[in-house]
């Protein structure tokens, strides 16, 4: 039928012409014909027609318009309709190094948003500087080639991170089918289509639904996160385009409190703001530095600094995991492309629940331990306490995976018997 709505599989005008009429037609209660576009337009039905069914043609500005009038376009469509039309934006313009005058400014800028994360994002959603909070809250960013559309559609971690997924998966996808828009020739976006597309659930959501957003928006999320022991809180995230970087987006979260009852703004959990520094010393660092050596990196750790390489190794990437004694927290030192390291750091917290495997790696153990004990309260009072009040949780959890196992033993008679999960390695 005429107005079956076609979804843009393919990344073209035609699929996102039908949806948003067949969407138009729907908001309106009334069948938003091609004739009537065609001549709005000031040509005819079939000229219309032949838009929808893939014909390559420009569109001319005054056409845009009043297509985006009568489809009832947000912001974002009528932009996604104007870039289709005159073939995209051209070629992305490359982010400077990260020592240039801009980049530090912009890393300054990073800094000055603590204690709320914030992050810088190419034109290719590659992540190209964060802050502490950031580091923190999100360690995957400090990873090489770290890439936020990559992550929040690809990795097992987000899939656990976001409350809501698969909701947030759609806000993906339309991000990545308004970057494809804006560069169609882009061979690294076109790479991560090609990605995402083989995971059959994404290429479904990316064949029924036809979205675009530029991210400008204030957009909402329900995450669980290491840093916050895996309690569910809620974040909005801002994203601003910065004037010396058009083709860069600047993105701030923002932590939202619900329950201000009594007066808690959740500051033992967020990271405090600290002065900056310019040297290696045993100060917090501002956010993301730079280092042109491993040993120099280290060196961020300041007096009494204590490797970590069996856990450095688990993290893989190459990175590399010093602690500090003074701050009780983790340099986590990863190597770029050009021979520097960049530099951020963590909560143990953070290191510890990424490798819960690590407690079975032969001699991890003193290092896993040294982190461990590094997250309890400092003082050897306040440290017991806590321990007793975790173990007594353990122990309970481990009751009710007990209370599972005997009636899955007893449900099913064929599972064998012999096992203990408290005895298991």
């Amino acid at each position: 039928a005429e107005d079956e709505p076609l979804p843009g599989r393919l990344m073209g005008l035609a699929g996102l012409l039908r949806a948003w009429r067949a969407a138009a037609s729907h908001r309106l209660g009334r069948a938003v014909t091609q004739r009537e576009l065609g001549e709005a337009c000031g040509r005819s039905e079939r000229w219309y027609r032949m838009l929808e069914s893939g014909a390559h043609t420009r569109l001319k500005r005054d056409q845009c318009d009043v297509l985006s009038e009568l489809l009832l376009l947000g912001r974002d469509e009528q932009q996604a309709l104007v870039l289709y039309s005159t073939g995209g934006a051209g070629s992305v313009t490359p982010a400077p190094g990260y020592d240039s005058p801009t980049r530090r400014a912009l890393q300054a800028l990073l800094d000055q948003q603590m204690p709320n994360p914030t992050w810088l994002l190419d034109a290719h959603w590659n992540v190209i500087g964060y802050n502490e909070a950031m580091a923190s809250w999100c360690p995957w960013v400090m990873e090489p080639g770290a890439n936020l559309l990559r992550w929040a559609l690809l990795s097992e971690e987000a899939r656990t991170t976001f409350v809501d997924w698969s909701k947030h998966a759609v806000e993906y996808l339309a991000m990545l089918r308004f970057s494809l828009l804006q560069y169609p020739q882009n061979a690294e976006l076109g790479a991560l289509l090609a990605d995402v597309t083989k995971d059959p659930e994404l290429a479904q959501l990316w064949e029924t639904r036809s979205e675009v957003t530029e991210a400008r928006g204030a957009f909402y999320y329900r995450v669980s996160l290491p840093a916050h022991n895996y309690e569910i809180v809620e974040l909005e995230s801002q994203t601003l385009f910065p004037a010396a970087l058009p083709d860069c987006r600047l993105v701030i979260l923002n932590w939202i409190q619900r329950d201000d009852s009594d007066g808690d703004t959740g500051s033992a959990t967020r990271p405090a703001v600290e002065e900056a520094r310019s040297q290696p010393s045993a100060s917090p660092l501002p956010g993301q530095v730079t280092a042109g050596t491993a040993d120099e990196a280290a060196r961020y750790a300041g007096p009494g600094a204590v490797a970590l390489p069996i856990l450095s190794e688990l993290i893989g990437t190459g990175c590399q995991l010093t602690y500090s004694p003074t701050n009780r927290t983790v340099i986590w030192a990863t190597p770029q492309h050009d021979g520097r390291w960049d530099v951020a750091e963590v909560n143990p917290y953070t290191v510890v629940v990424r490798m819960p495997q690590a407690i079975h790696v032969e001699g991890a153990t003193a290092e896993y331990k040294l982190l461990t004990r590094a997250v309890l309260p400092a003082e050897p009072a306040d440290a017991v306490q806590r321990i007793r009040e975790m173990t007594a949780q353990l122990r309970r959890r481990i009751g009710i995976l007990e209370e599972i196992h005997r009636d899955e033993l007893e449900a099913d008679r064929s599972l064998p018997y012999g096992w203990n999960p408290v005895d298991d390695d």
